[in-house]
């Protein structure tokens, strides 16, 4: 899909990733283009999928002390009904701020952002372990975010 993107779109891409705040005539200037093909192609650009969504980028720090735990989690085997319980759970537990599936030992990792470790506690024995088919839960507490970013590296042209 991405051979269909010229350069200019990619620094419109890119743009949008380090500012999506800024209006198309903002972009258009820093990209080389005029406002209205540059507006023309950011509607290209959401029609087709390349962006999803444009959001604002909270800082955690203002709403407390907090942490990211990634929780890796083995599960039993899972019907397809059970399987998507599980599914729409961990999408309605605001909590959790990214799900995976893995391949290797551990079937799942969920990244939750904790206030405490005695919350995370707790949240593993009543919200974790009673997810359909938890098995085991192994967890990781984070002591420090070292990068933190949502801007995909795109290919130069």
């Amino acid at each position: 899909m991405a051979d269909a993107l010229d350069r200019l779109d990619l620094k419109i891409l890119d743009r949008l990733q380090i500012d999506a705040s800024e209006s198309s005539s903002e972009i258009a200037d820093r990209v080389g283009l005029s406002q209205s093909p540059c507006w023309r192609r950011i509607q290209r650009l959401k029609e087709e999928g390349y962006i999803k969504a444009q959001v604002a980028v909270l800082d955690r720090e203002k709403f407390g002390e907090s942490m990211y735990i990634f929780a890796q989690l083995k599960m039993g085997r899972l019907s397809d009904e059970a399987r998507d319980r599980f599914m729409r759970a961990v999408e309605d537990i605001p909590e959790i701020t990214e799900a995976y599936t893995l391949f290797g030992e551990m079937d799942v990792m969920l990244k939750v952002l904790a206030p405490s470790m005695a919350w995370y506690q707790n949240f593993t024995f009543r919200t974790l372990l009673r997810l359909p088919g938890v098995e085991d839960i192994r967890s990781i507490a984070t002591l420090s975010e070292v990068k933190c970013t949502h801007r995909l590296p795109l290919p130069s042209a």
